[in-house]
């Protein structure tokens, strides 16, 4: 087997794709998740998709017995992945405590057992919400960050201050911080996609449950932001295309001694799209009419933000690829898959 990587997180929407793209280019994978917002059944489907079957275990990061147990029984990781937080923004507001116990505890309870077991390498899953809403577009890697908007955001700003530090203590340790903006869509394969539990807090996901026939209509939250069309504007990536960028990251952890040992980059489209924008793109790639309608703004909404994607471009050597039309395509067929939709 290839070099071994643990992912934590890895039955989740990113995840899952991530582990397909690492084994497909001979990583070893194990995944931690606790599946407390995803199946297991998903490593059924990483393996018809791979044709391997990543080691799987199940429980929480804060356990923090069953964690040490974990990297006694799986010697030999080069490098992690970590994408197990909760991240609903609108449930952070409501429920500060549990998102900052959950988020920032489990890093450092990775970053402990990274120093305890002599794992050197980390990717850390970020997100553009540390740019909150910003004073200048494109947002660089150099944008200041701003107060986050909610616990959530917060979390992932904390989080990269912790590991910044870290960094600086530790010779041994190498991090990459990637700044996701909006992944959406689904394997070319529809056997993996993005799968809310509950209500969806993303738009694609609602979208295409609405197309579906699950949710009666699609609110768009404002139209009277300064856009053209007046709708908020956002940065849309291809989940695969993202999942690529990770594989990238370990990479070069991996591979080039010459990297700083703390690194962070805008992972996005260089793109942005209005939610507007984004129904008609649908509309028009699937032949399905969305019934939606125009509600009041949102709260803790950004009214626009996309990335500027020339650092990751250059120095990862890592470009977005596929077509917001092509990606929403994917998220509807993997929609109908799941529902048994001809």
């Amino acid at each position: 087997m290839g070099r071994k990587v643990l992912v934590t997180g890895g039955t989740g929407y990113i995840g899952s794709h991530t582990v397909v793209e690492l084994q497909s280019v001979g990583f070893e994978v194990v995944i931690i998740d606790d599946l407390s917002n995803s199946s297991a059944d998903v490593v059924d489907h990483i393996e018809k998709i791979s044709g391997i079957r990543p080691a799987f275990e199940a429980f929480n990061l804060l356990d923090t017995d069953r964690l040490d147990a974990f990297f006694e029984q799986y010697a030999g990781i080069e490098a992690i992945i970590h994408f197990a937080a909760f991240k609903a923004v609108g449930e952070s507001v409501e429920q500060p405590l549990a998102y900052y116990r959950n988020n920032l505890v489990s890093l450092m309870n990775i970053l402990d057992c990274m120093s305890k077991y002599k794992v050197p390498n980390l990717v850390f899953s970020s997100s553009c919400t540390v740019y909150g809403q910003p004073d200048q577009l494109p947002v660089t890697e150099n944008t200041p960050k701003k107060e986050a908007e909610s616990p959530y955001g917060n979390t992932k700003a904390i989080s990269e201050e912790v590991l910044r530090d870290v960094v600086k203590v530790n010779p041994d340790f190498k991090v990459i911080a990637l700044r996701y903006f909006n992944p959406i869509g689904a394997h070319p394969s529809s056997l993996i996609g993005e799968l809310p539990r509950g209500v969806p807090n993303n738009l694609v996901p609602f979208i295409t449950q609405t197309a579906a026939g699950i949710r009666q209509q699609l609110s768009v939250f404002g139209d009277d932001y300064d856009t053209p069309d007046g709708s908020c504007i956002r940065d849309y990536i291809n989940v695969v295309d993202l999942a690529k960028a990770h594989v990238v990251a370990i990479n070069r952890l991996i591979n080039n001694a010459n990297s700083e040992r703390y690194e962070f980059f805008n992972v996005g489209t260089g793109n942005g799209a209005s939610v507007l924008e984004v129904v008609n793109t649908f509309e028009k790639a699937t032949g399905v009419k969305l019934n939606y309608k125009i509600v009041a703004r949102r709260p803790g909404d950004i009214e626009k933000i996309y990335a500027d994607t020339t650092i990751a471009n250059t120095v990862l050597g890592w470009k977005a690829e596929t077509s917001l039309s092509d990606t929403l395509l994917s998220a509807w067929n993997w929609e109908k898959r799941i529902r048994n939709i001809n």
